[in-house]
Formats: structure tokens, sequence, C-alpha cells
């Protein structure tokens, strides 16, 4: 088997295999069980279809219209218009990893044998995500409860060869075009299949998934950073001794303060320079830092667990029991999730906030302990960081306002059939934002504390081996250090690429060994 291929079975997938679809375009496989755990869901479905009793999402209508018995001869009508219908969003085009996450995330539900999709449906989804088609999704249609049903029912309708796709080429073109093209005939939905194509949790599911591998790394973007800033203001270590953690045991608390004090060892800045100030301790967004970063942590990790769950779940309404019952139910309420993307935002504002407070501390002479104002070269004629530092705080102002809870938030739908919906597609929406621009205020703190240790060491002092590790493959990366004033735009994009591809991690990692 090809290691870029992901098998989908009966019982559910992983984060890993969400990414390797949705950002490495791994090809996607149905398992032989679960092309057979399919048929025999059909064939109950199909049973139940036969049979004069309204079954809800077989033979009735959906929603607030569940109460109408839809004949036969209509039903794939029924199913044709579900899709149509739904498929309503409007505003920009969802980013492509996105949308891809979301068709494998619902293939990942029919493939369980729970929804009563017949297999030739699971295999044109396959088909779909292996050409490289992707439905055109828009911003805003979910209210994250039934699912998220407008960004599906889009993905739905590239199915049966309707409405807008965008090609391997990036290319925008009629999703009947871009299926012929590609040798896929277009399905014709029978019995229940509209309804089990749009009725997940999969968008705010793959967001939640690609925020948490996003995040994961910017917390050892972060703990370096902020080690990074410590040792510019000639602050104290021993505040990350492991004894001290010990006794307030959160794991995230341990493994942040671990990681800063990896990255110190050898430092001539740390622990004795502040003898020479009127300090008794630091500041707390110097000495507070592995608690704020290990909280988030923490979060982090609740967070895994709740998508591990749905991960492992299969979301639909109507299902289709192991008895041969099809039962309706709730599970598609995206509560769980939505919460988890709200915490999430909040940590990540909280995170933004206390790195902000150190890259303020830097640019003040009042509270650098010795270093130039705004680390300019020549203070009056220069202005050195000082606008860096408005572009930082603007970013932090945001990311404030995206912690505020969308799941906090209900609006009825559907004649009050739903009327208590999770907004999870809006938290994730929000959350991606949130994941974009705490990357940037880890970069314009990377990019002010090496310029800050740099100053240190040209006064005869020596910064730890990761510190110079971590300067050495900025400046390698096109990030200029400390001189005169100079066009900052570039110099801050190429910091933010820099820490959005790992690099930061990958530079000091050879000298302080692999960190959490």
């Amino acid at each position: 088997m090809d290691m870029h291929t992901v098998v989908v079975g009966t019982s559910g997938t992983t984060a890993q295999d969400v990414i390797a679809v949705a950002r490495g375009n791994a090809r996607v496989e149905l398992s032989a069980a679960a092309v057979d755990a399919l048929a025999a869901a059909r064939e109950i479905v199909d049973a139940l279809a036969a049979k004069p009793e309204p079954v809800y999402g077989v033979s009735t209508g959906f929603g607030a219209l569940a109460s109408r018995h839809i004949s036969q001869d209509l039903r794939a009508q029924l199913q044709r218009n579900i899709v149509r219908s739904h498929a309503a969003g409007m505003g920009p085009h969802v980013e492509r990893e996105v949308v891809r996450a979301l068709m494998f995330l619902r293939l990942k539900t029919v493939a369980s044998g729970h929804t009563g999709v017949r297999p030739e449906v699971a295999q044109t989804m396959a088909d779909v995500l292996n050409a490289g088609i992707t439905p055109v999704v828009h911003e805003y249609g979910s209210l994250g409860c039934s699912g998220d049903l407008a960004p599906l029912s889009h993905c739905a309708l590239t199915l049966m060869g309707e409405g807008d796709a965008e090609g391997p080429d990036g290319a925008v073109r009629p999703a009947g075009e871009l299926l012929a093209a590609h040798g896929i005939t277009p399905v014709e939905l029978r019995e229940k299949e509209g309804l089990a194509l749009l009725n997940g949790t999969d968008g705010m599911l793959g967001m939640l998934v690609m925020a948490l591998a996003d995040l994961k790394s910017l917390y050892t973007s972060a703990d370096i950073t902020a080690a990074l800033s410590l040792e510019a203001l000639l602050g104290t270590d021993k505040v990350l001794a492991p004894e001290l953690h010990a006794i307030r045991p959160h794991p995230g608390q341990g493994v942040s303060a671990d990681n800063m004090l990896r990255v110190l060892a050898g430092s001539g800045l740390t622990g004795h320079h502040q003898d020479d100030a009127p300090r008794v301790q630091d500041a707390y967004s110097v000495r507070c830092a592995p608690q704020v970063n290990g909280a988030g942590r923490d979060t982090l990790d609740y967070a895994a667990v709740v998508a591990a769950r749905e991960l492992a779940s299969a979301v639909d309404n109507p299902v289709v029991l192991p008895d041969g019952r099809v039962e309706s139910n709730g599970n598609f309420h995206g509560a769980p999730v939505a919460y988890v993307l709200d915490f999430l935002a909040i940590v990540a504002a909280d995170l933004g906030s206390i790195t902000e407070r150190r890259t303020d501390r830097l640019l003040d002479k009042n509270r650098s302990h010795g270093l130039p104002p705004f680390l300019a070269d020549d203070a009056g004629v220069d202005s050195g960081l000082m606008i860096a530092q408005y572009t930082q705080a603007a970013l932090v102002s945001e990311m404030k306002r995206l912690a505020v809870p969308a799941s906090a938030d209900s609006i009825p739908s559907s004649a009050m059939q739903e009327d208590h919906v999770s907004m999870g597609w809006s938290a994730a929406r929000k959350l991606r934002t949130a994941v974009d621009n705490l990357t940037r205020i880890v970069a314009v703190e990377l990019y002010a504390a090496t310029r800050a240790v740099e100053l240190r060491a040209a006064g005869g002092l020596t910064p730890a081996p990761a510190s110079q590790a971590a300067i050495a493959a900025l400046r390698a990366a096109g990030v200029e250090g400390p001189g005169p004033d100079r066009f900052l735009a570039p110099d801050l994009a190429a910091a933010d690429a820099f820490v959005r591809a790992g690099k930061l991690v990958a530079a000091v990692e050879p000298v302080t060994g692999p960190l959490a």
C-alpha cells in the first residue's frame, strides 16, 4: 500500500489521516469492510423504503416538513431537492484544505455503515477527492446544527454534477465538466442519501483537527520566544526549576517550563544580572510564561480528546443501527466541538496577550534593564521597532474580539424545529483567523527578542547556544538584525513565515533535543 493512501474503514479515522488528505492530498480508498457495511445498511434502508409506513429521512420530508409521507415516485426528486435547496451558502469561498477535510470526514461517517448510503455513492466521494476536485463552499450558511448543512450540501451538489467546483489547477468550473474530465459519473441520489450527505459536524471538526496541529507547533514556538525574551531582559531562569512546577502539577505548565529551561541552558545573560538592578523578581509576563503557556497546552489536550471522540463517531440522522432499526437522534448537534473551538480561541488570545506584553517590555527603556529605546540604532533619528509593537497590539486586540464565544449564541431556524443550534462552524471560522494572528504575534516577539539578545551579545554577554542557533537561522532566512531603520514589513513577513513553517523549533532542537 502506498504510504500516501488513507484507507477509510468502519470505525472512524485519525487526525493524522484528516491532515494527510486535507493538506497532503493523500489518496483515499474504501476498505473491504466498509464496502460490506455500506451494502448491508443499504439493504435495510431499501426494505424500509418499500414499506407503506413512513420512516423519517427515508420516506418523509425533513426538519419541520417531516410529517409529510413522500410517495416512491417523488423520493429521488426529494433527495435532489434537499441538496439543491440546502446549498444556500453565501460569501467568500472557504479554503481548499477545509473543504477537503469536510468531504473526507463525511466519507468517514458514510463508510461506517450507519447512514444507509450505497457503496457507489461513497466511492464517488473518494473519486472526487482523489481527482483533486474541490467543491465551492461559502463562508456563511452553517449554524452548526443539524451539522454543517449548507457547506456539506455544496459538496453533495458536486457529486450530483451540479454547481461549481475548483479543479486541481485551481480554476473554478461547472462541477459537471470537472467530473466528466476525470471520468466520474454523477450520482443519482436515492432514499435517505441526500440527507446522509449533509447532516454532520464535519466542517467544524476538520477545522478543529487542523487548528490543533497548528497550535501544538505554535505553542512550542511560543515557549522558545518567551525564553528569548526572558534572556534579553536579564531575567532569572530559577523560576523554571522543575521542583517549582512539580508542586503545582498541571502537565502543560511543566512541559513549557522544561522547554524554556532547555532553550536557556548555558546562557550568560540569566540568573545573576538582576543583582545589579532593583529587581526582586521578574514581571508576570516573564515569570508566569510557563503557567499561561501551560494552561493553553492543557486546553489543547482536552480539545484533542473531544476531537478523537468525534473522529470515531458516525454523525447522521436518522442512523441505521446494527439490529436493523433506523432511528432518529440528536448526535448531529455541534455543541461538543463548538465548545472546544471557543476554548481554543480564548487560550490563543491570552497567549497573544502575554506575548505582546513581553515585546512591549523589551522596547521600553524604563523596563528593559539597559536596552536602547525601542531597540533603535540611534533613538530619535531611528524609531526602531516602535510600530512593530503597534502591529502586534492591533493583532492582540483582534484576538480578544475573536475570543468571544460563538457557542454561547443560538438562533432558531426551520420554523422552530431546530430551536437550539451550536454555531460551531462560526467558532471554527474565527479560530482559523485567531491561529493566523497568533502566529504573527509570536513572530513579532521573535523579531524583537532576537534583536535584543544580539544587542546584549554586542555588550559582551554570551547568549545561550539555543538562542544563538535561533538567531543564526532567522538571519539566514533573510530577517535582518540590529541596525538603522529600514522597511520593516518584509522583515516581519519573513519572521512570520519562519515561525509558520516550524523553522524556529527546527533551529533550536539540534541544541536542546526534541521539545514538546
